[in-house]
């Protein structure tokens, strides 16, 4: 992965979208210091930081991986389940077109966060959620269709998106909360579950190599390290009060 598109906070997020969560004023100059850190921590590892300026209008707008899948033959523009969020994807896809010249737009009554889609290798996996619907699963699997990747829907519960439930560690291991969504669909060999009573760590993020945990979860850190891995913390605890993960923050792609 060797671009990272992200887009500023705004001050407005203290009105952002909630489905499960009560909300609780949000901080906005720790937040923003919060993202500072988490695109400073992509610029270390190498990876070329396009940062989109934050729009007032869009109080979710930093949430970027959801206006977006980006694949290495096909960058796809979702059209988002939160009617208040679809103004956010214009800037994005400017933004995509520098990097790929394969650029789809849904339209229509599709809906589809980028949030319940998580890419394993050439499967797809597309979580069936409020914000995501059988329109534009059958979208993105239309988009994908011509490069060999196979979409799966997969049915999401008691959570925002998919992969608030379900990321992966590696190439062959999910972090998960097996109670969120049906694990069945899944054909990775290895699980490992977050422990029950910190059922929203199962969001991790892989960058370069490295894989990065909110340590407001520290049991799932813990168990992370046990099972072998190193992870770097990054906090983002008041993006955790928008129903927001580490992956959301950002949409990371290679270069081609």
């Amino acid at each position: 992965m060797d671009i990272a598109i992200t887009r500023d906070v705004s001050r407005s997020i203290e009105r952002c979208e909630l489905t499960h969560l009560a909300r609780e004023p949000i901080d906005f100059e720790r937040a923003a210091a919060q993202h500072e850190a988490y695109c400073a921590g992509l610029a270390a590892a190498g990876l070329e930081v396009v940062r989109l300026p934050a729009d007032e209008a869009y109080p979710d707008g930093c949430f970027v991986e959801d206006v977006a899948v980006v694949l290495d033959e096909v960058a796809i523009v979702t059209r988002p389940g939160a009617a208040s969020r679809r103004g956010e994807t214009a800037a994005v896809a400017e933004a995509l077109r520098r990097y790929r010249s394969n650029v789809v737009t849904m339209r229509g009554t599709a809906t589809l966060d980028g949030g319940d889609v998580l890419v394993c290798g050439r499967q797809i996996y597309v979580g069936q959620t409020p914000r995501t619907n059988a329109e534009g699963t059958e979208a993105l699997r239309r988009a994908v269709a011509p490069f060999d990747y196979e979409v799966t829907p997969v049915a999401v519960t008691g959570c925002l998106h998919l992969k608030s439930a379900v990321t992966a560690v590696d190439d062959a291991t999910l972090l998960a909360n097996r109670l969120w969504f049906d694990a069945s669909e899944f054909h990775l060999p290895g699980f490992i579950d977050v422990p029950a009573d910190e059922p929203g760590a199962a969001n991790v993020l892989q960058v370069r190599g490295q894989v990065w945990a909110h340590p407001g979860f520290p049991k799932t850190f813990e168990r992370l390290v046990k099972c072998g891995y190193t992870p770097v913390p990054m906090d983002i605890s008041e993006f955790v009060k928008a129903e927001a993960a580490l992956t959301c923050k950002s949409l990371l792609f290679r270069r081609t």
